[in-house]
Protein backbone atom coordinates (compact mmCIF):
# COMPACT_ATOMS: atom_id res chain seq x y z
CA UNK A 1 0.00 0.00 0.00
CA UNK A 2 1.37 3.50 -1.17
CA UNK A 3 2.08 6.02 1.84
CA UNK A 4 0.33 8.96 2.04
CA UNK A 5 2.93 12.11 0.42
CA UNK A 6 3.77 14.58 3.16
CA UNK A 7 2.82 18.19 1.82
CA UNK A 8 6.35 19.92 0.29
CA UNK A 9 7.48 23.30 1.27
CA UNK A 10 7.79 25.05 -0.75
CA UNK A 11 10.34 28.08 -0.57
CA UNK A 12 10.18 29.71 -3.72
CA UNK A 13 6.37 31.33 -2.84
CA UNK A 14 5.99 35.03 -3.26
CA UNK A 15 6.84 37.49 -0.11
CA UNK A 16 2.94 38.52 -0.07
CA UNK A 17 2.06 34.50 0.29
CA UNK A 18 4.23 34.14 2.86
CA UNK A 19 3.10 37.42 4.52
CA UNK A 20 -0.74 36.54 4.63
CA UNK A 21 -0.27 32.80 5.12
CA UNK A 22 1.60 33.70 8.56
CA UNK A 23 -0.32 36.17 9.26
CA UNK A 24 -3.37 33.74 8.75
CA UNK A 25 -1.54 31.28 10.93
CA UNK A 26 -1.12 33.35 14.08
CA UNK A 27 -4.94 34.57 13.64
CA UNK A 28 -6.30 30.73 13.94
CA UNK A 29 -3.73 30.95 16.97
CA UNK A 30 -5.34 33.59 18.83
CA UNK A 31 -8.72 31.97 17.88
CA UNK A 32 -8.14 28.82 19.06
CA UNK A 33 -6.91 30.53 22.81
CA UNK A 34 -10.43 31.99 22.49
CA UNK A 35 -11.65 28.29 22.07
CA UNK A 36 -9.62 26.57 24.98
CA UNK A 37 -10.21 29.72 27.23
CA UNK A 38 -13.65 30.80 27.28
CA UNK A 39 -13.23 33.04 30.07
CA UNK A 40 -12.11 35.73 27.70
CA UNK A 41 -15.37 35.87 26.37
CA UNK A 42 -16.80 36.85 29.82
CA UNK A 43 -15.74 40.49 29.71
CA UNK A 44 -17.62 40.82 26.09
CA UNK A 45 -20.65 38.86 27.58
CA UNK A 46 -21.04 39.93 31.04
CA UNK A 47 -20.46 43.10 31.53
CA UNK A 48 -22.34 44.33 28.81
CA UNK A 49 -25.34 42.45 30.16
CA UNK A 50 -24.67 43.77 33.79
CA UNK A 51 -24.51 47.14 32.12
CA UNK A 52 -27.78 46.79 29.80
CA UNK A 53 -30.08 45.72 33.17
CA UNK A 54 -28.32 48.44 35.31
CA UNK A 55 -29.20 51.24 33.01
CA UNK A 56 -32.25 49.95 31.59
CA UNK A 57 -34.09 48.94 35.16
CA UNK A 58 -32.31 50.87 37.47
CA UNK A 59 -31.61 53.95 36.72
CA UNK A 60 -33.13 54.61 32.61
CA UNK A 61 -36.17 55.92 34.66
CA UNK A 62 -34.21 59.03 35.74
CA UNK A 63 -33.04 59.74 32.08
CA UNK A 64 -34.17 61.61 29.72
CA UNK A 65 -33.04 61.47 26.19
CA UNK A 66 -34.63 64.50 24.56
CA UNK A 67 -36.42 62.56 21.44
CA UNK A 68 -39.07 60.00 21.34
CA UNK A 69 -36.81 57.10 21.38
CA UNK A 70 -37.62 54.96 24.36
CA UNK A 71 -34.27 54.68 27.08
CA UNK A 72 -32.92 51.03 26.01
CA UNK A 73 -33.43 52.06 22.26
CA UNK A 74 -31.01 55.33 23.15
CA UNK A 75 -28.91 53.11 25.11
CA UNK A 76 -27.83 50.14 23.12
CA UNK A 77 -25.61 51.86 20.75
CA UNK A 78 -23.54 52.73 23.92
CA UNK A 79 -23.58 49.35 24.56
CA UNK A 80 -21.98 48.35 21.20
CA UNK A 81 -19.00 50.90 21.72
CA UNK A 82 -18.78 50.03 24.92
CA UNK A 83 -18.55 45.91 24.21
CA UNK A 84 -16.20 46.62 21.68
CA UNK A 85 -14.04 48.31 23.68
CA UNK A 86 -14.18 45.66 26.49
CA UNK A 87 -12.87 43.73 23.64
CA UNK A 88 -9.71 45.53 22.91
CA UNK A 89 -8.39 45.06 26.44
CA UNK A 90 -7.99 41.67 26.14
CA UNK A 91 -5.55 42.26 23.24
CA UNK A 92 -3.38 44.08 25.77
CA UNK A 93 -3.08 41.18 28.00
CA UNK A 94 -2.83 38.77 25.31
CA UNK A 95 0.57 40.94 23.98
CA UNK A 96 1.88 41.34 27.29
CA UNK A 97 1.54 37.74 28.05
CA UNK A 98 3.29 36.78 24.81
CA UNK A 99 6.15 39.23 25.54
CA UNK A 100 6.51 38.13 29.14
CA UNK A 101 6.47 34.16 28.98
CA UNK A 102 8.85 34.68 26.12
CA UNK A 103 6.97 33.27 22.85
CA UNK A 104 8.60 36.05 21.07
CA UNK A 105 11.63 34.41 21.77
CA UNK A 106 10.56 31.31 19.78
CA UNK A 107 8.70 32.91 17.04
CA UNK A 108 12.25 34.88 16.49
CA UNK A 109 14.11 31.42 15.24
CA UNK A 110 11.13 30.70 12.71
CA UNK A 111 11.25 31.93 9.27
CA UNK A 112 7.76 34.43 9.63
CA UNK A 113 6.70 37.66 10.15
CA UNK A 114 7.36 38.68 13.28
CA UNK A 115 4.57 41.49 13.50
CA UNK A 116 1.51 38.47 12.49
CA UNK A 117 1.97 37.88 16.55
CA UNK A 118 0.27 41.06 16.87
CA UNK A 119 -2.32 41.19 14.10
CA UNK A 120 -3.35 37.51 15.45
CA UNK A 121 -4.42 39.11 18.61
CA UNK A 122 -6.36 42.24 16.99
CA UNK A 123 -7.88 40.11 14.46
CA UNK A 124 -9.15 37.47 17.42
CA UNK A 125 -10.52 40.97 18.75
CA UNK A 126 -13.01 41.17 15.91
CA UNK A 127 -14.43 37.82 16.44
CA UNK A 128 -14.82 38.32 20.50
CA UNK A 129 -16.64 41.53 19.79
CA UNK A 130 -18.79 40.01 17.02
CA UNK A 131 -19.29 37.44 20.07
CA UNK A 132 -21.01 39.96 22.05
CA UNK A 133 -22.50 42.01 19.94
CA UNK A 134 -24.65 39.31 19.12
CA UNK A 135 -25.31 38.81 22.80
CA UNK A 136 -25.85 42.16 23.46
CA UNK A 137 -28.32 42.40 20.59
CA UNK A 138 -30.42 39.44 22.35
CA UNK A 139 -30.29 40.64 25.31
CA UNK A 140 -31.34 43.75 24.07
CA UNK A 141 -34.13 42.53 22.62
CA UNK A 142 -35.44 40.87 25.53
CA UNK A 143 -35.09 44.44 27.18
CA UNK A 144 -37.46 46.21 24.84
CA UNK A 145 -35.06 47.16 22.07
CA UNK A 146 -36.59 47.78 19.12
CA UNK A 147 -34.61 49.17 16.15
CA UNK A 148 -36.19 50.83 13.26
CA UNK A 149 -32.71 50.21 10.70
CA UNK A 150 -32.95 48.29 7.48
CA UNK A 151 -30.19 45.65 6.18
CA UNK A 152 -27.76 48.47 5.29
CA UNK A 153 -27.76 50.43 8.33
CA UNK A 154 -27.65 47.55 10.34
CA UNK A 155 -24.61 46.55 7.87
CA UNK A 156 -23.18 50.36 8.54
CA UNK A 157 -24.21 50.25 12.34
CA UNK A 158 -21.83 46.79 12.71
CA UNK A 159 -19.41 48.17 10.88
CA UNK A 160 -18.88 51.13 12.55
CA UNK A 161 -18.41 48.94 15.76
CA UNK A 162 -16.06 46.66 14.54
CA UNK A 163 -13.68 49.34 13.30
CA UNK A 164 -14.13 50.47 16.44
CA UNK A 165 -12.50 47.50 17.96
CA UNK A 166 -10.22 47.07 15.62
CA UNK A 167 -8.48 50.59 15.91
CA UNK A 168 -8.80 50.30 19.77
CA UNK A 169 -7.30 46.56 19.51
CA UNK A 170 -3.85 47.98 17.98
CA UNK A 171 -4.23 50.75 21.44
CA UNK A 172 -4.31 48.02 23.02
CA UNK A 173 -1.49 45.94 21.52
CA UNK A 174 0.47 49.33 22.13
CA UNK A 175 -0.06 49.18 25.58
CA UNK A 176 0.63 45.63 26.01
CA UNK A 177 3.79 46.06 25.04
CA UNK A 178 4.71 49.57 26.63
CA UNK A 179 3.63 47.56 30.05
CA UNK A 180 6.65 45.70 31.55
CA UNK A 181 3.80 42.64 33.00
CA UNK A 182 0.36 41.44 32.78
CA UNK A 183 -0.51 43.05 36.00
CA UNK A 184 0.69 46.46 34.85
CA UNK A 185 -1.51 46.16 31.67
CA UNK A 186 -5.17 45.23 33.38
CA UNK A 187 -4.82 48.65 35.04
CA UNK A 188 -3.38 50.34 32.12
CA UNK A 189 -5.96 48.96 29.56
CA UNK A 190 -8.91 50.95 31.39
CA UNK A 191 -8.00 53.96 29.62
CA UNK A 192 -9.88 52.38 26.96
CA UNK A 193 -12.90 52.17 28.51
CA UNK A 194 -13.14 54.97 30.44
CA UNK A 195 -14.06 57.90 27.67
CA UNK A 196 -17.21 55.68 27.36
CA UNK A 197 -18.71 57.07 30.53
CA UNK A 198 -17.63 60.40 29.10
CA UNK A 199 -19.82 60.52 25.76
CA UNK A 200 -22.99 60.23 24.67
CA UNK A 201 -23.03 56.73 25.41
CA UNK A 202 -25.78 56.62 28.42
CA UNK A 203 -27.07 59.89 28.28
CA UNK A 204 -27.54 62.45 26.05
CA UNK A 205 -24.72 65.20 26.13
CA UNK A 206 -27.21 67.93 26.21
CA UNK A 207 -27.29 66.89 30.43
CA UNK A 208 -23.83 67.39 31.21
CA UNK A 209 -21.75 70.37 32.65
CA UNK A 210 -20.47 72.88 30.06
CA UNK A 211 -16.82 72.05 30.35
CA UNK A 212 -18.08 68.55 30.22
CA UNK A 213 -20.41 68.61 27.45
CA UNK A 214 -17.38 70.19 25.02
CA UNK A 215 -15.41 66.99 25.73
CA UNK A 216 -18.19 64.81 25.15
CA UNK A 217 -19.50 66.18 22.13
CA UNK A 218 -16.36 65.86 20.18
CA UNK A 219 -14.57 62.93 21.49
CA UNK A 220 -14.50 59.98 18.75
CA UNK A 221 -16.32 57.66 21.12
CA UNK A 222 -19.42 60.19 20.77
CA UNK A 223 -19.09 60.57 17.49
CA UNK A 224 -19.10 56.54 16.75
CA UNK A 225 -22.14 55.79 19.34
CA UNK A 226 -24.07 59.01 17.86
CA UNK A 227 -23.32 56.97 13.95
CA UNK A 228 -24.49 53.89 15.18
CA UNK A 229 -27.73 55.11 17.19
CA UNK A 230 -29.04 56.67 14.41
CA UNK A 231 -28.64 54.52 12.09
CA UNK A 232 -29.79 51.11 14.14
CA UNK A 233 -33.39 53.98 14.70
CA UNK A 234 -32.96 55.70 11.73
CA UNK A 235 -32.77 58.79 12.72
CA UNK A 236 -30.64 61.53 10.88
CA UNK A 237 -26.75 60.64 11.03
CA UNK A 238 -25.52 64.13 10.30
CA UNK A 239 -21.75 64.06 10.10
CA UNK A 240 -21.24 61.73 12.95
CA UNK A 241 -20.35 58.82 10.84
CA UNK A 242 -17.86 60.49 8.69
CA UNK A 243 -16.10 61.99 12.03
CA UNK A 244 -16.44 57.95 13.41
CA UNK A 245 -14.78 56.91 9.88
CA UNK A 246 -11.91 59.51 9.96
CA UNK A 247 -11.41 59.22 14.29
CA UNK A 248 -10.71 56.08 14.01
CA UNK A 249 -8.98 55.15 11.19
CA UNK A 250 -6.66 57.66 12.22
CA UNK A 251 -6.41 55.98 15.55
CA UNK A 252 -6.01 52.86 13.64
CA UNK A 253 -2.97 54.63 11.48
CA UNK A 254 -1.12 56.08 14.10
CA UNK A 255 -1.68 52.85 16.72
CA UNK A 256 -0.98 50.09 13.42
CA UNK A 257 2.74 52.20 13.22
CA UNK A 258 3.41 52.83 17.44
CA UNK A 259 2.52 49.15 17.61
CA UNK A 260 5.32 48.35 14.98
CA UNK A 261 7.92 50.47 16.24
CA UNK A 262 7.45 49.23 19.36
CA UNK A 263 7.30 45.02 19.09
CA UNK A 264 10.58 45.84 16.67
CA UNK A 265 12.08 47.12 19.73
CA UNK A 266 10.79 44.63 22.48
CA UNK A 267 11.97 42.06 19.77
CA UNK A 268 14.79 43.10 18.19
CA UNK A 269 13.09 42.11 15.01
Amino acid sequence: MALAQAPVFNEHRSAPYWFVSNNWELVKRSLRHIRRDPDQLVSVTVQPLVLVIAFRYFFGGAVRTGGSESYINFLMAGIFIETAAISSTTTATSVAADMAQGVIERFRVLPMTKSAVLAGHTVADLARSTIGMVVMVGVGFAAGFRPSAGVGAWAVAIGVTLLVTFSLSWVAAVLGLVARSVEAVQQIAMVLIIPIFASSAFVPTSTMPGWVQVFAVNQPMTQAIDAVRAELLDLPVGNHLGLAVAWFGAILVAAFAAAGYLFSRRANV
